[in-house]
């Protein structure tokens, strides 16, 4: 039998480039301090937990509240967020100063049916595009590290503080499915 279709919650129009500045009130995490050093170790341990949730929880599919996205739905968007962070950290290196194509996350929960995946293959998918941007940033030398690269609203990015921002959007969203802090 179909599900029934779920209400999008509201979109999410904040601009977060702040917590590469002061920490999180919410999850904790102060993305600025985290040393480009560690960040493909934590991205790799959160694809881990990512991967955990999504299959060995039987409600992975189910809001807590309407208008809360599921697990299962926060995996889908972080499986999105390691792909589309590889995406533009290859073009920072590839490239001087490029902009990034514009990614709507909202519409892209609706338009790929979000809460309709599998959480296995979300896993096996999560998995693999964790595997790909960890494996880009654990390759990056000290002289790629200062690149720039800019969202389309004007948002600049160095390859460090991408790469931090990358960070805290894949803690926070562990942060809002676990309600377990960041380590600092």
């Amino acid at each position: 039998m179909p599900r029934p279709p779920l209400e999008p919650p509201p979109p999410d129009r904040k601009d977060w480039t702040w917590t590469l500045d002061r920490r999180c009130p919410e999850c904790g995490l102060a993305a600025g301090e985290v040393p480009i050093e560690e960040v493909a170790d934590r991205a790799e341990a959160a694809a881990a937990e990512w991967v955990q949730i999504l299959t060995s929880n039987p409600a992975a599919a189910a809001r807590p509240a309407p208008a809360v996205w599921s697990p299962l739905e926060y995996g889908a968007h972080v499986r999105d967020v390691y792909a589309v962070f590889d995406e533009r950290l290859g073009s920072m290196l590839d490239q001087d100063d490029p902009v990034f194509a514009d990614w709507d996350q909202d519409a892209t929960a609706v338009s790929d049916d979000y809460a309709g995946q599998d959480p296995d293959v979300v896993a096996e998918e999560l998995f693999a595009a964790a595997g790909s941007l960890v494996s880009r940033l654990r390759g990056l030398r000290p002289e790629q590290l200062d690149r720039p690269g800019r969202r389309s609203e004007g948002s600049r990015f160095t390859v460090t503080t991408l790469a931090q921002y990358f960070l805290h959007d894949v803690l926070h969203h562990l942060w809002d499915v676990t309600g377990q802090p960041a380590r600092p």
